[in-house]
């Protein structure tokens, strides 16, 4: 039997539902100020130039698996709704490469590079860099906005929004504040497991996988027994994606990440990668590797030579084995949360693909 079309085409769908959304968005702003249409083509061509859709789909299969009716009347305001989550991802990843001074995204420049290189083409006054950053936050701002306009415009009954309320409002909050806590644990310079885990869990585990999932099955009228077991499910995947996404910053192919390799030591990440990598060190007395991973968290002109010296020091002192027994464990504990939930339809095998998705991805 095939699966509904919604089902079986969804991230087709909130393509074509924030093609849709942003095609109209900004009409009323544009005939009063047409020079701002730049700004928004730039952030259309952010949000649909790619990105896995993670967000809006977990949201979907726990409302369907919650109950939600593929081809009722809800399923376009559904629809939307989750879809709106990517404009969130928008607002997070165009301040993300601001506050990491990063120059690539998905292999195209940064919004804030993008637009630098477009003052200084133009050659209009003032420092291009300033205009870049500068209209780099506003966009980011907007697609934030954006994305509560969407949200809220969604085509359902007021009560069922109100049901997803809550999960939206933390949603929006734990992002920024783990964006803040990443933020000020560079700055004091935390290089704890713990205080990696802290940010996984609030930075990505929450807002990528966890509040989704409250999200669509909240839409769906979900009780507090399955809601809490789809959170527990979120958390441990949600942090065994990071941890994969760590993995990938130090490891991965540029030519498929569309980031540099050794980004996040540049950054200065204090990730559980370089936590473990750090602490291994010193309880095997290897300072030399301890240095060589220590000195290169923050060094803005590590070469990729140095890149690669770090990445043998993590793989002999161990952190890499052990961030991959993380994932594992967490993805394993995950799985069973979900299998516990009993969802209806074929929100188990979806969620269980998502999951694989998420921990053994390449990019």
């Amino acid at each position: 039997m095939s699966l509904p079309a919604y089902d079986a085409e969804f991230p087709a769908q909130v393509e074509r539902a924030l093609a849709e959304f942003l095609g109209r968005a900004g009409d009323e702003i544009v005939k009063t100020e047409p020079s701002v249409q730049a700004g928004i083509d730039a952030l259309a061509g952010f949000v649909l130039g790619g990105g896995k859709r993670l967000r809006p789909t977990f949201a979907w299969w726990a409302w369907r698996g919650a109950g939600g009716d593929p081809e009722g009347p809800d399923a376009e305001g559904v629809l939307q709704a989750a879809a709106s989550l990517e404009l969130i991802q928008a607002c997070a990843l165009i301040h993300d490469d601001l506050i990491d001074s990063s120059d690539s995204r998905r292999g195209s420049p940064t919004v804030h590079i993008a637009f630098t290189k477009q003052h200084a083409d133009q050659g209009w006054l003032g420092s291009a860099s300033t205009f870049g950053l500068a209209t780099a936050v506003l966009m980011g701002d907007l697609a934030l906005a954006w994305a509560d306009d969407m949200f809220a415009d969604a085509p359902l009954p007021a009560a069922t929004l109100a049901a997803a309320r809550p999960a939206w409002r933390a949603m929006r909050t734990e992002v920024l504040a783990g964006q803040y806590l990443d933020v000020r644990t560079q700055a004091v310079g935390d290089s704890s497991p713990e205080a990696a885990l802290r940010i996984d869990k609030l930075k990505t585990a929450a807002y990528t996988v966890q509040r989704p999932l409250h999200l669509g099955a909240a839409l769906a009228g979900a009780d507090e027994r399955l809601i809490g077991t789809l959170l527990e499910f979120g958390g441990d995947l949600g942090v065994a994606f990071q941890l994969r996404d760590d993995l990938l910053g130090v490891f991965g192919d540029p030519s498929v990440t569309g980031k540099p390799a050794g980004d996040d030591l540049r950054e200065g990440k204090r990730t559980l990668l370089v936590a473990l990598g750090m602490q291994q060190a010193a309880a095997k007395g290897d300072t030399a590797a301890g240095r060589v991973i220590e000195e290169a968290i923050g060094d803005a002109e590590l070469s990729d030579t140095a890149v690669d010296v770090v990445r043998d020091a993590l793989v002999t002192v161990g952190a890499v084995d052990a961030v991959e027994a993380r994932i594992d464990t967490l993805t394993t504990s995950a799985l069973a949360a979900l299998d516990r939930a009993n969802l209806a339809g074929p929100a188990t095998t979806e969620l269980i693909a998502l999951a694989a998705k998420a921990t053994k991805r390449t990019y």
